[in-house]
């Protein structure tokens, strides 16, 4: 680059020659040019004399360079230098021109637009004096208009309250003529209109108006009630209303004169009389309800038809059973269940054959059978809620009480179809102090019975010991009856109205559960050193069975449905974690997990001490066996008949009895269990501590394997088809010791050859060995000393 004291000068280039008058030219056009520059550097007054000189010399340094030949393009950059700054000339002339022209029009506008903002004021000043005065003018004329539509609304209400009246007494007179002229039908379905009337005029604040509508409708109710109660009640004493026989001797009362056609159309045509009425009477009629403490379901009242023929049985059962009556008995619950449930059971031939049909005409779907039965209910429960304080702490009475309640629940619900949805015993059993009560009481006896069933004499005996069949599981007697204890329980309790109770009560037989797990593990710690005998395999049996049965219920409908409330409840007081809330809610887990868990393990505990017990008799009977003299054993050749090892018989007859007498005293299930623990541990000692420890020549490796697979192994054949595949370890030990000469040494060859690769494992597998290490065979090779003498 140049230095900026050069500029305008021709550089010195050595070669390069040019003429003066090409030297005057260029100086002259970079003259031009730099006056160019420097008059662009006065319109820019913010750019200083030493940025304009770089400016220039960057631009020159740019376009020409160090080559001299580039300056031939300083007359096109001068014209078009000379371009440029005509057309910013005529931008700035262009610019400098318009721009009065605009701030003069915008001037122009602005005055327009004041111009016409003052008119607009002129005119709302003007408009609000004229509002002013019009509605000071106008204010009397809306005061006088206002009282009048006051008056006007006024004169509406008192002629709307008049309306009112008017259809009210001219619905009042009708029923008077409708009456007069003995049209009860006509009557009852006008005091249905009057009833809708008053139902409508609930939300209103005429307060007089609705009492002088009450007072029609209760006078005319009355009246009306009072007439077809009677007709009713005599056609019905005709029918020889309510039935006291037994369903037996009803069919001979129906066929009756009493019975005739007449009879039963006057019967239909005043039930449908009656339950016109039933508006009025639920509008007028307080039904009776007991205490909020019972929580019992909202159901409509029982229809009007129905309460008249229960006024009888009502009257006789509290007669009977309130006061001082000698039937009315608290300690004989069973009395006044029992009569209820004979009640029922005397009527519903008619009300089903009888009643339905009209309640069918009618349209309204209504059960006579359960309307009855539900009146006939109330009284249950108020009798319930009366009896049950007087004998809330004697045990023996509410106890008593509690089951003559569910056997008669249970009577109500399946033979006659009474739906567990609607007032029922169980809900006053629901009751919190009732309830408590009823928990305790069921786990003293429940605790009583335990204690009684543990200390049987027949308590460790299985009842079904003599029916092959019946008794797979050898269920001892106590446990047989501590399952139905709790089986019981559960249809104690299965039909409470709240699945809250039921987890209650789900967890009383847990902890019953787990008390009878620690009185088990308490006996059998006392059966310990007898780990072999018939009460310590009963105690094993038991829990076996328990366990099983606990599994079985976790599937059960309603288990489940409890497992789901459960959850419920749970998620609501963040009492499990998201992991144990995920597994209940897939059904992974159950309610019962936590007991079958201890009992598994309570389980297998025992076992361990069984096959520990079982497996030191049958080590100490092989210590003759293990000194057996392996290396001199005559060879299968030298001998007519293999015959079984003398030595071992103490072993093989140790493992044959007490398979037998393990199999006779254990259940199926838990002797497959016990036998393969002991195949386990049985196959790994005659390994470790029998074959290891010795050398074999070709009779005894072959002694061996004639004791294994034609005695020992046998003894197993009647608990499986295969018992050699759980003797793997020794099987495949017989394999390498019996291997021929030949055999022997290739595959010896080859694990020397190709240790741990696959070919030593092909090799392997080749004469039959999956389960023993590449080691293992090698060293039992190396125990053969049938070797041929190589010289090596």
């Amino acid at each position: 680059m140049l230095p900026a004291a050069e500029i305008g000068k021709a550089p010195e280039t050595p070669g390069c020659s040019e003429s003066d008058n090409e030297r005057k030219d260029v100086e002259e056009k970079h003259d031009i040019n730099i006056a160019a520059l420097v008059g662009n550097e006065q319109v820019n007054e913010d750019t200083d004399n030493g940025d304009l000189t770089s400016y220039v010399s960057a631009f020159i340094e740019k376009e020409v360079g160090n080559d001299l030949k580039s300056l031939k393009k300083l007359d096109k950059l001068i014209e078009q230098m000379t371009e440029n700054k005509m057309q910013l000339e005529e931008q700035v002339l262009t610019i400098s021109s318009e721009i009065p022209k605009r701030i003069q029009s915008a001037l122009k506008n602005a005055e327009e637009s004041k111009q016409f903002l003052n008119q607009f004021l002129e005119q709302e000043t003007h408009l609000f004096s004229s509002i002013n005065s019009h509605l000071l003018t106008a204010q009397p004329w809306m005061e006088d208009l206002g009282a009048m539509m006051n008056q006007i609304e006024e004169i509406e209400r008192h002629l709307a309250y008049l309306k009112w009246i008017s259809q009210i007494e001219e619905l009042s007179d009708n029923i008077q003529q409708y009456l007069m002229t003995n049209n009860v039908p006509e009557a009852a379905s006008t005091l249905v209109s009057m009833a809708e009337l008053n139902i409508k005029l609930q939300e209103s604040s005429c307060t007089h108006l609705l009492a002088f509508m009450r007072a029609t409708v209760k006078f005319w109710h009355k009246i009306l009630k009072d007439k077809l109660t009677s007709d009713f009640e005599e056609v019905l004493a005709q029918l020889h209303w309510p039935f006291i026989t037994p369903p037996q001797a009803q069919t001979a009362g129906l066929s009756r004169p009493a019975s005739a056609p007449e009879i039963h159309s006057s019967l239909e045509t005043l039930f449908c009389q009656l339950l016109k009425l039933q508006t009025s009477d639920e509008l007028l009629t307080e039904p009776k309800q007991l205490p909020e403490k019972y929580c019992l379901p909202a159901s409509p009242s029982v229809i009007l038809p129905i309460q008249i023929m229960l006024t009888p049985l009502q009257k006789r059962f509290r007669y009977h059973f309130r006061g001082n009556r000698q039937t009315n008995v608290i300690s004989k619950p069973e009395w006044y269940l029992a009569q209820v449930l004979m009640w029922i059971g005397n009527h519903t031939q008619f009300l089903d054959e009888k009643i339905q049909p009209i309640l069918d005409k009618v349209g309204p779907s209504v059960n006579a059978r359960l309307e009855f039965s539900r009146g006939l209910m109330m009284l249950v429960l108020e009798k319930l809620a009366a009896d049950i304080p007087c004998l809330l702490y004697d045990d023996s009475l509410f106890c008593h009480l509690v089951d003559e309640v569910l056997l008669f629940e249970r009577e109500l619900h399946s033979v006659y179809g009474y739906p567990g949805t609607f007032a029922n015993c169980m809900h006053i059993l629901s009751e919190d102090t009732c309830f408590q009560r009823w928990l305790t009481v069921e786990r003293k006896f429940a605790l009583q019975k335990m204690d009684s069933m543990l200390s049987s004499e027949a308590a460790w005996i299985s009842q079904y010991k003599d029916i092959t069949d019946v008794d797979e599981m050898k269920v001892p007697d106590c446990a047989e009856t501590f399952m139905t204890l709790l089986l019981v329980i559960t249809d104690r309790y299965k039909n409470l109205p709240t699945a809250s109770r039921k987890l209650q009560f789900l967890e009383l037989q847990k902890d019953l559960v787990d008390d009878f797990r620690i009185r088990l593990t308490q006996v059998m710690k006392e059966e310990t050193r007898a780990s072999l005998g018939f009460r310590y395999c009963a105690i094993l049996n038991a829990v076996n069975y328990i366990s099983t049965v606990l599994a079985d219920w976790a599937d059960n409908v309603f288990f489940l449905q409890l497992q789901q409330a459960a959850l419920d409840v749970f998620a609501e007081n963040n009492g499990l974690s998201k992991l144990q809330l995920g597994q209940l809610a897939s059904l992974e887990s159950s309610v019962f997990d936590d007991m079958i868990h201890l009992l598994e393990r309570l389980k297998h505990d025992m076992l361990a001490r069984q096959v520990d017990h079982v497996f030191r008799e049958v080590k100490d009977a092989a210590k003759l066996y293990k000194k057996e003299r392996w290396l001199s054993l005559p060879s299968q050749s030298e001998q007519a008949v293999m015959s079984l090892s003398s030595s071992a018989c103490p072993l093989l007859l140790t493992v044959r009895d007490r398979l037998l007498q393990l199999e006779e005293q254990l259940c199926f299930s838990l002797f497959a269990v016990f036998w393969q623990m002991l195949v386990e541990k049985l196959d790994v000692h005659i390994y470790q501590e029998i074959i290891l420890a010795n050398h074999f020549n070709e009779g005894g490796a072959a002694q061996l394997q004639f004791d294994m697979t034609r005695n020992l192994f046998p003894l197993f054949s009647r608990y499986c088809k295969r018992p050699e595949n759980y003797f793997k370890h020794v099987k495949e030990a017989c394999i390498v010791l019996n291997l021929n000469i030949g055999s022997a040494l290739l595959l010896k060859d080859v694990l020397q050859s190709a240790s741990g690769q696959p070919p030593a494992t092909e090799a392997l597998n080749e004469v039959g060995i999956y389960k023993l290490a590449q080691q293992d065979v090698e060293i039992l090779l190396n125990l053969r000393t049938n070797w041929p003498n190589t010289g090596k």
